[in-house]
C-alpha cells in the first residue's frame, strides 16, 4: 500500500497504455473530422459497427483499419497471403531444414548462434528503431524522404516499382477498410515496420524451439515418474505462457503489440483486466514462463541458461526502450502551478516575505540506498563498522559445527529482534505513542524520535539480513561436480529467488518512499491518500510471499536443514508481523479506504469454477473464525505479558588557399578546397553579467588585463546565448556550430574533443538524429560589400538548456565544415560567471530584508537553471517549480551549483524539489548562513577571537 500521490495504474506495465491524447487545436472540429477521415479511407463503403480513431502527431484523424495477429496472418490458410509472408515462411523452413541436415556436432553451436542473432535483432535492432522513432520520428522521416508511399501518378516518386510493391503487399493484408494511397504516412510506416517485426519475432521463436530440440535429452538414470513430472510441469508452463500471450493480445490488440503508439495514438480507452491484473509487465515477466517449461522438457542447462539470457535481454529492452516512451507519452509532468495573486512592491519586483513563526528547513537526507550513504552520519558509520566486524569474524572463523551453530543462533536472535522486538515497539507506538513520548519526555521533538527510530530500524534490518548471509556462508559447501545431481539447478533457482526478493524490496521502496519504508504513519498523522500502484497494484502485502523469496533461495543454495528452519521461522515471523503489527494499524488509520482484495486475488477468484468458489468461501469462513479466536487469545494474554518488556596561427590560411594541393593531407578533408575561412564569421549575444568583476581589485581591472580596448564578454550562468554566423552561399548544408571550453582544444583548425551534444546545425532538416530546435533562421542572403568577392549568407541560432555548459569558465563557439571537425571560424572567447552575493552589511536584526535580497538575487539564476521554460521556471519567488524538477535531477544539480558559487553554501540536490520555490530556498540559504557565520572567514566576528592581549600585553602597548 502506498501513501504517495495518485498516478494512473494503467501506465504501470508494458503495453498498459491508456492513450491520453492531446486535444486538437480546434476541438469543435474534431467530431466532424473523424467521420470525414473514415469516408476518405474507406472510399465511402459501409461503416463498421465499432470504429477506432487514430491521431497522428500533426493532428490528422483517421479510422484505424482492422488488423489481425501475426500467427493467424502467417499460418491461417483462410487469411490472404503476400510476398512477405512467403519470405517469412521460406526462412522458417530453412531453419527447420538446417536443424535436420546439419551434423550433430554442429547443431548446438549453430542454433545457439542463430537464436542469439535473432534475439539481438529483436532487443537491439527493433529497440534501436523504436528509440530513434520515439526521439526523432526518424522512421517516418525516412519514409517521407524516400517517398515510399507517394503515388507516382501524382508525385515524383523515385521508385514507382517499390510503391506498387508496397501497395500490393499492404492492401493484401487489410482488404476491407484500408486505402494505401489515402492512409496517413505514419500508419503506412507502422504497417511496414510490422512486417519487419513479424520476421524477427517468428524467427526468434522458431530458432529457440529448434535449439531446445537439438539440446533435448533424458538425464542418465532418471526414473519414469521424474520424466513424467518434468514433462507435465513443462507443458503446464508452456500452456500458461500461451494463455498469457493470447490474453494480453486480447487486451492490447495489434496497436500496442506492434508498438503502434511510437507512430500514432488512438482515441480509445483500454480496460486492463485478465493477465494485466496478475503481474507487472506480464508480456515480459510471466509471459516468458514457457521458456522455462521448454527448458524442463529439454532437460538441458544450455537451454535454461540461454532462456535466462533472453529473458534478461527482454527486461533490458523494457527498461531502455519502452518505459521511457511510456513515461514521455502517457505520463507527462503536470502543468506548473502559477500564483494567482502575490503582494509585490511598486516596481513589480519580489513580493514581501510574510513574517511568521520560523521553522527549520525540511531535511532531505534520506537514509536508504548507496547514494545516500554518509560516513558523517552516526547510523551509516555504525552500520559500516558493525558489518566490517561481522565480515571479519565470518572470514577468520572455521566452518566447524560449533561456529556454524553460533552463526545460526546469532542470525536467529537478530531475526527475533527484527520481527518481534521492533514489532512490539511499533505496536506500542501505534497505541500509545510510546516511542515519541520517550523523546518528548527529555525535551526532544517528534521529528527527533522519528529520526532515531529510522536509525534503529535501518541498523536492525541490515544486521538481520547480514547475519543470515553470514550463517548461510558458514553452512555452504561448494559442489564438487557441478554436472552431477541437482547442484547447478539449485543454484540457478536460488539466485533467481534472491533476485526476486531484491526486486520486490526495490519496488516497495519506490512505491512507499522513505516515509512508508520506515513506517512513518506510526509516528505522524498521514495526510497522503492511500493508493495502490507499482507492485501494490497486484498484491496487498508483497512481503507475505515474494518478499521472503530470497530466504528460501538461500536455503536451496546451501541445502542445509538449519537454513531451511531459519527461512521457515523468518517467513512465519514476517507473516505474524504483517498480521499483528501492520494490519491493525492500517485498519485504524485508513479504515474503509483499505482494499479488501488485490488485483491478483480478484483475478484468481473470478477464474475459479463454481464448486471451487464454494469450497474457497467455506475455507475463508473457517480461517476467519480461527483468526478471531487467535486475536482474542492474544488480546487476553497481552495484558499479562505486558509487564515482561574537462594555437596554430591563422596566417598560414593564405598558403592553403594558394596551394590547394596541401588539402589532400590526411588531417585535411579534400572538400575544403575553395572555402576560405575568412568568409566565415561568428558573433554572439547574451545576457551580460551585472556586478563588479571579482577578479579586479585595486590596480587590477578588466581593462588592465589586455593591452587594447577589448573587453572580455561575460554572460550570466545558464542564460541563453544567441549566435550569428556568416558563410559563403555555397557552404555545406551540413555545417554546424559547437560550444567548447577554450582550454579543451589545442588546435584552432581542428576540433579535438566531442561536442557532447552541445551543437546546432546551421541548416534545418539536414541531420536525422538531432532536432532543429535552436535554429532561428538560416541561409539569408547578405548584401555584397565592396570588400567581398563572394556571395555570403547568414543565420542565427540560440544555445540554451542542455546545449550550454552548466559550469563557470571561458568558452568559445566553433563553426565546423560539412559534418566534420574542421574549423572554419572561432568566436571571440567569452566567460560565464556566477556573481557573488554581497551580504557584508547584513546583520541578524535585518533577517527578513536579507531573505528578500537573497530571493531577488536567486530568482533570475533559478529561472536560467530551469531553462526559462514557463512550465518549469517560476516568475516570482512564491510560484512553485514545475514537476520536471522532481523527475529530472539535472535541474536541481544546476541550482545547487549556482548557490554554492553565489552564496558559498553547499546543498544536496534533493533540497531543490523539497523546498519547491525560490522563497523557501532563500530561507534555507539564510538559515544556513546564520549557522555557519561563526566559522566564516568572510565575515567579521562580533566577539573575541584569539586572546593575544592577555598573553602578550607588553608587545601590544
Amino acid at each position: 500500500m502506498s501513501t504517495s500521490a495518485d498516478v494512473p495504474a494503467d501506465l504501470d506495465g508494458v503495453r498498459q497504455r491508456v492513450p491520453a491524447l492531446a486535444q486538437p487545436a480546434t476541438k469543435k472540429d474534431a467530431p466532424n473530422a473523424a467521420p470525414r477521415a473514415h469516408e476518405a479511407l474507406s472510399g465511402g463503403g459501409g461503416a463498421r459497427a465499432v470504429k477506432t480513431y487514430g491521431r497522428t502527431p500533426d493532428g490528422t484523424v483517421f479510422v484505424v483499419p482492422t488488423t489481425h495477429d501475426m500467427v493467424s496472418q502467417l499460418l491461417d490458410p483462410r487469411e490472404p497471403k503476400n510476398l512477405s509472408d512467403c519470405i517469412v515462411l521460406v526462412i522458417l523452413a530453412l531453419h527447420i531444414v538446417a536443424a535436420y541436415l546439419l551434423p550433430w556436432s554442429l547443431k548446438r553451436p549453430v542454433f545457439a548462434a542463430v537464436f542469439l542473432f535473432w534475439r539481438a535483432s529483436y532487443n537491439v535492432g527493433i529497440g534501436y528503431l523504436l528509440t530513434i522513432q520515439s526521439k526523432y520520428r526518424l522512421l517516418v522521416t525516412w519514409a517521407r524522404r524516400w517517398r515510399l508511399f507517394e503515388d507516382p501518378a501524382t508525385s515524383r516518386s523515385p521508385h514507382p516499382w517499390l510503391h506498387s510493391l508496397l501497395k500490393q503487399e499492404l492492401e493484401a493484408k487489410i482488404p476491407a477498410d484500408y486505402n494505401f494511397d489515402k492512409a496517413p504516412l505514419e500508419y503506412n510506416t507502422w504497417l511496414l515496420f510490422r512486417r519487419v517485426v513479424d520476421l524477427i519475432l517468428m524467427c526468434d521463436f522458431v530458432s529457440y524451439c529448434l535449439f531446445a530440440i537439438v539440446c533435448g535429452s533424458k538425464p542418465t538414470g532418471e526414473v519414469l515418474a521424474m520424466t513424467a513430472a518434468r514433462w507435465s510441469a513443462g507443458i503446464i508452463l508452456v500452456g500458461f505462457n500461451l494463455w498469457v500471450k493470447l490474453d494480453a493480445h486480447r487486451v492490447v490488440k495489434d496497436y500496442a503489440w506492434y508498438w503502434g503508439d511510437f507512430f500514432y495514438l488512438i482515441e480509445q480507452e483500454l480496460t486492463f483486466d485478465g493477465v494485466f491484473e496478475m503481474a507487472p509487465h506480464p508480456m515480459y515477466s510471466i509471459g516468458y514462463a514457457g521458456y522455462y517449461g521448454i527448458s524442463m522438457m529439454a532437460a538441458s542447462y544450455d537451454v535454461l541458461f540461454i532462456s535466462i539470457l533472453a529473458h534478461a535481454a527482454q527486461f533490458a529492452f523494457l527498461a531502455i526502450v519502452e518505459n521511457p516512451h511510456i513515461e514521455k507519452t502517457y505520463n507527462p509532468p503536470p502543468p506548473r502551478i502559477r500564483a494567482e495573486s502575490l503582494r509585490s512592491d511598486a516596481s513589480g519586483g519580489v513580493p514581501e516575505i510574510a513574517e511568521g513563526p520560523r521553522e527549520t528547513p525540511a531535511p532531505v537526507h534520506n537514509l536508504l540506498g548507496f547514494k545516500n550513504f554518509d560516513l558523517f552520519r552516526t547510523t551509516d558509520y555504525s552500520v559500516l563498522l558493525l558489518l566490517a566486524y561481522l565480515i571479519a569474524f565470518t572470514a577468520v572463523t572455521p566452518s566447524t559445527p560449533v561456529y556454524q551453530a553460533i552463526f545460526v543462533v546469532h542470525a536467529l536472535l537478530w531475526r527475533l529482534w527484527y520481527s518481534i522486538g521492533l514489532g512490539f515497539i511499533l505496536t506500542m507506538q501505534s497505541e500509545e505513542k510510546m516511542f515519541t513520548r520517550h523523546f518528548v519526555k527529555f525535551g526532544e521533538s517528534p521529528r527527533e524520535a522519528w529520526r532515531q527510530w529510522k536509525g534503529m530500524y535501518h541498523l536492525s534490518n541490515t544486521l538481520c539480513h547480514a547475519s543470515f548471509i553470514a550463517a548461510c556462508w558458514k553452512m555452504y559447501n561448494m559442489p564438487e561436480d557441478w554436472s552431477y545431481g541437482w547442484g547447478l539447478l539449485k543454484h540457478v533457482v536460488g539466485i533467481s529467488l534472491i533476485a526476486l526478493q531484491v526486486w520486490t524490496a526495490t519496488s516497495i521502496y519506490e512505491s512507499l518512499g522513505e516515509f512508508g519504508w520506515f513506517y512513518g504513519d506510526f509516528f505522524f498523522d498521514s495526510t497522503g491518500k492511500l493508493t495502490y500502484k507499482s507492485i501494490y497494484r497486484f498484491l496487498n502485502n508483497p512481503e507475505r510471499v515474494i518478499g521472503t523469496a530470497g530466504l528460501w533461495g538461500a536455503a536451496l543454495i546451501t541445502w542445509s536443514r538449519a537454513i531451511f528452519v531459519m527461512a521457515l521461522v523468518s517467513h512465519i515471523l514476517t507473516l505474524g508481523f504483517i498480521s499483528y503489527v501492520e494490519k491493525p494499524h492500517m485498519q485504524k488509520v485508513y479504515g474503509q479506504n483499505l482494499r479488501e482484495e488485490a488485483g491478483l486475488t480478484k483475478f484468481i477468484k473470478r477464474s475459479l469454477p463454481p464448486p471451487v468458489k464454494e469450497w474457497q468461501l467455506s475455507v475463508d469462513k473457517v480461517l476467519d473464525e480461527g483468526s478471531h479466536f487467535v486475536d482474542e487469545f492474544v488480546q487476553t494474554a497481552r495484558s499479562r505479558l505486558a509487564a515482561g518488556g574537462s594555437t596554430i596561427v591563422r596566417d598560414t590560411s593564405a598558403l592553403f588557399n594558394k596551394y590547394p594541393a596541401r588539402l589532400t593531407l590526411s588531417r585535411i578533408s579534400p572538400d575544403l578546397a575553395g572555402f576560405d575561412p575568412k568568409h566565415y564569421t561568428l558573433s554572439m549575444e547574451g545576457t551580460p553579467l551585472v556586478g563588479a568583476n571579482e577578479k579586479a581589485t585595486g590596480k587590477e581591472s578588466a581593462s588592465a588585463r589586455v593591452p587594447k580596448a577589448v573587453k572580455t564578454m561575460m554572460f550570466e550562468y545558464g542564460a541563453p546565448i544567441r549566435v550569428k554566423w556568416t558563410a559563403p552561399a555555397n557552404h555545406s548544408k551540413k555545417d554546424w556550430v559547437g560550444l567548447y571550453m577554450v582550454t579543451d582544444n589545442r588546435s584552432r583548425d581542428v576540433t579535438e574533443v566531442p561536442s557532447l551534444d552541445r551543437w546546432i546545425p546551421t541548416c534545418a532538416g539536414e541531420y536525422d538524429t538531432t532536432t532543429d530546435q535552436g535554429i532561428l533562421k538560416y541561409d539569408k542572403p547578405v548584401a555584397r560589400s565592396s570588400f567581398s568577392d563572394v556571395d555570403l549568407v547568414q543565420g542565427e541560432m540560440v544555445f540554451e538548456g542542455n546545449k550550454l555548459w552548466w559550469t563557470q569558465g571561458v568558452f568559445e563557439f566553433r563553426y565546423h565544415h560539412s559534418g566534420g571537425h574542421h574549423v572554419m571560424s572561432v568566436s571571440q572567447p567569452f566567460e560565464v560567471q556566477i556573481g557573488k552575493f554581497d551580504d557584508d552589511d547584513d546583520d541578524d536584526e535585518e533577517i527578513v530584508a536579507s531573505e528578500m535580497d537573497v530571493a531577488a538575487a536567486l530568482l533570475p539564476i533559478v529561472r536560467n537553471c530551469l531553462d526559462r521554460d514557463p512550465e518549469i521556471a517560476p516568475n516570482t519567488v512564491d510560484e512553485p517549480f514545475g514537476s520536471h524538477v522532481e523527475r529530472d535531477s539535472k535541474y536541481a544539480r544546476r541550482v545547487v551549483y549556482a548557490i554554492r558559487n553565489m552564496f558559498g553554501i553547499e546543498f544536496a540536490p534533493a533540497v531543490v524539489p523539497a523546498d519547491g520555490n525560490v522563497k523557501k530556498l532563500a530561507w534555507r540559504i539564510c538559515n544556513a548562513k546564520q549557522v555557519l557565520a561563526p566559522y566564516s572567514m568572510s565575515r567579521q566576528s562580533q566577539g573575541p577571537t584569539t586572546p593575544v592581549t592577555e598573553k602578550f600585553p607588553e608587545e601590544l602597548k
